[in-house]
Parts: structure tokens; C-alpha cells; sequence
């Protein structure tokens, strides 16, 4: 069968990837066409464009590139048209694949969404427009199939992806000795986009001087060089990992992180964590009025509770962030937060989201 995916993200690249993966092993005569990045291209199929040239982040970011986003558009839809997949699959995404999904539904082609729009955070009322234009909706945070099943609709709850890729992380016994770190690790997770690390890793840094007993290791983006890194670095105890995050996760005693997905990896490595987020001034007062959820973490969002202290914007500051950080480090804040991910844990189920999510595509192909 033909399948047509868009990934927008690095993320979405990924999970695309291992379901395509996932696709091969199900169906042996599967072919592919997609927007998305390396990990998709490395499966096979026909790369169309890569996600580096769609993905922005904030309300003033997306105003100020929307002429690019109407072109990638455009092109999507009429690249969707002429190949004329047996389903296509949107995989996160939302702002630029929701318009997709009722191109192609309006067109007669069957549409999958792979990891739901979050709408549950803001404007609920999307779900009625998502029930006329997705034929099979797979969820991967336990939540939200209640949310969904409120208004009406019936989704797949297939389990987080993120629980197959830690599943396949094998621990290097050399780490440690390659980077020369001797220490207690506090991971610095401060995102893999520009604007992230910009707003983001100084405030993370600044807290430094005040942990002189532990080594402070950023989990650096592949997409950058050293030199990049380097220019928000003036002290001997931090160290550059590119490309290594769960490998650091693995050794650190606790992190600092960029709210995002990250926030989740951390917590079921079982890392204490504190959170932070800085967004440009006009997005993050747009976000205050319109988004409808108490946190902004997927460990508490997941927990329905705040488990992971969250400091946005003002509240990122040196001192915030050192005393949270000595909580994690000294106090019985640490044992708390462990017992809440063991349950965090529990509630997110096993690894195999790629595999049921091929199949399922597959079963509603065949008309079951």
C-alpha cells in the first residue's frame, strides 16, 4: 500500500521513522512519500521536504514566516493529490497538518493522525472539525482518551512512543570516563531550537557558581557546533554532550529542563527535575489568554497534579532555580518527586506504540 506522512518536527521524524518501520513489517509491499527529516529518509521512500524548512515556534515566530507556511502548504496538498496515498498519516503537527487532513479528507482520501492535536489545551471545540476529518485518531498520553470520549469521539490509545525509544537505550559503561566526569551530574536540557537555548541555557547557567560539588553537563543539539555553545559558557564545571541525552540521563543525580518533551524523558529515567520556560513577551501573553491548562509539563499534565516545579518566564530566575535545584539534590523533595515518577511509570504503560499503530492502520485499511 501507499502511505503519505508529514512530520514537521524533529520529534515527528522520529516517530515517523519507527512507524514507518513499524509500516514495512506489517505490510511488505509498503510504499512511502513524506515530509519529515534524516530518520524518515533513512527508511526509505521519497523525501519531499525536510522538516529544518517548516518548523516554527510561537504566535509572533508563525505570524512573522505565515507566507512560508501557506507555500509549504500549498505544495503538500497538491504533493497528497497527485500520488494519491491509500491513507495518509499526519503525525503531530497540528497548525499546519489539521489543514491537511481536511484537504485530503474533502479530496477522498483516508486520513490517520498519529500522536492527537493537544487540544484539550486550548479551543476544545476543534475535536467537532477533527471528527468530520480523521478516520483513526491514536492517542499517546493516557488522558486524553477520556478527553476525547467527552465530545463523542472514539480514539486509539497506543502507548508513548517515547517508552519504545528508551526501551532500546543501552547504557554505555564508558560515559562517565569519555567526558571525565567525576562528580554528582546535574543535566542541562535547555531544548534543540535557537530561540530555546537563546532565552533558555544563560538562566540555567547562571546557577552554576552556587554547586560547586557537582559537574553541570548540557545535552547539546547535533544541529550546532561547539563554538555555538561555547559563547554562553564561562566556567570550568560544564561539560558539552552532543547528541548523548539519554546516556546523560542515565548518570545524572538532577536536571534542568526546557518544558517540552524532554520534561518526560526525564521523569522516566527517574531524573529529579525542575522545569523552565521562557517564551518571547507578545507569544506568552497570547498563550496566557488563550491555553486552558493548569501546567505546562507532560509529567504533571500526565499526573493531573504538580509533581515538577514549573518556573515560567519572571519566575526563571538564578535564585528560583537554585533552590529548587538544592530541593532535588538535599531534600526529601527528591524522594517525593522519585515515588510520583515510579507512579507517572505505571500510568504510561509499554513500550510497542509503532506496532500497534501499524496495525491498526493497516486493520482500518483493510475495512475491518
Amino acid at each position: 500500500m501507499r502511505y503519505y506522512l508529514v512530520a514537521g518536527e524533529a520529534s515527528g521524524d522520529l516517530h515517523g521513522a519507527n512507524l514507518m518501520k513499524a509500516l514495512k513489517v506489517e505490510d511488505a509491499a509498503a510504499e512511502f512519500r513524506y515530509y519529515g527529516g534524516d530518520k524518515m529518509k533513512a527508511e526509505g521512500g521519497e523525501l519531499k521536504k525536510h522538516y529544518s524548512e517548516m518548523a516554527f515556534m510561537g504566535f509572533t515566530e508563525v505570524v512573522m514566516n505565515l507566507r512560508t507556511i501557506f507555500r509549504n502548504m500549498k505544495a503538500c496538498k497538491a504533493d497528497v493529490l497527485a500520488y494519491q496515498p491509500d491513507v495518509l498519516i499526519l503525525i503531530d503537527f497540528p497548525g499546519f497538518n489539521l489543514k491537511i487532513a481536511e484537504f485530503a479528507k474533502a479530496n477522498g482520501i483516508k486520513v490517520a493522525y498519529y500522536i492527537s492535536p493537544k487540544v484539550w489545551a486550548w479551543n476544545q471545540k476543534r475535536v467537532l472539525k477533527i471528527k468530520k476529518i480523521v478516520d483513526q485518531l491514536f492517542c499517546i498520553l493516557p488522558f486524553e482518551v477520556d478527553f476525547y470520549k467527552k465530545w463523542g469521539m472514539e480514539v486509539n490509545y497506543v502507548g508513548n512512543p517515547l517508552l519504545d525509544e528508551i526501551a532500546l537505550f543501552v547504557p554505555d559503561p564508558k560515559f562517565r570516563t569519555t567526558y571525565q566526569l567525576n562528580k554528582e551530574i546535574v543535566a542541562l536540557l535547555p531544548g534543540s531550537r535557537k530561540q530555546e537555548i537563546e532565552r533558555l541555557l544563560p538562566d540555567m547557567l547562571s546557577v552554576t557558581a552556587a554547586f560547586p560539588d557537582q559537574q553541570f553537563v548540557v545535552a547539546a543539539a547535533p544541529s550546532f557546533d561547539a563554538a555555538y555553545y561555547q559563547q554562553f559558557i564561562n566556567t570550568a564545571n560544564v561539560t558539552l554532550v552532543f547528541g548523548q541525552t539519554y546516556q546523560l540521563l542515565h548518570v545524572a543525580k538532577a536536571a534542568i529542563v526546557a518544558s517540552g518533551t524532554a520534561t518526560l524523558e526525564t521523569a522516566l529515567f527517574h531524573v529529579p527535575q525542575v522545569v523552565v520556560y521562557r517564551g518571547g513577551k507578545i507569544s506568552v501573553a497570547i498563550a496566557r489568554m488563550l491555553v486552558n491548562i493548569r501546567f505546562i509539563s507532560l509529567v504533571n499534565l500526565i499526573m493531573d497534579r504538580k509533581v515538577v516545579t514549573e518556573l515560567i518566564q519572571e519566575d526563571c530566575n538564578t535564585e528560583q532555580i537554585t533552590n529548587h535545584l538544592k530541593d532535588l539534590l538535599y531534600t526529601e523533595v527528591r524522594t517525593k518527586m522519585l515515588a510520583d515518577y515510579a507512579e507517572l511509570s505505571g500510568k504510561m504503560g509499554t513500550a510497542g506504540a509503532s506496532e500497534r499503530t501499524a496495525k491498526l492502520i493497516i486493520f482500518g485499511l483493510k475495512g475491518h
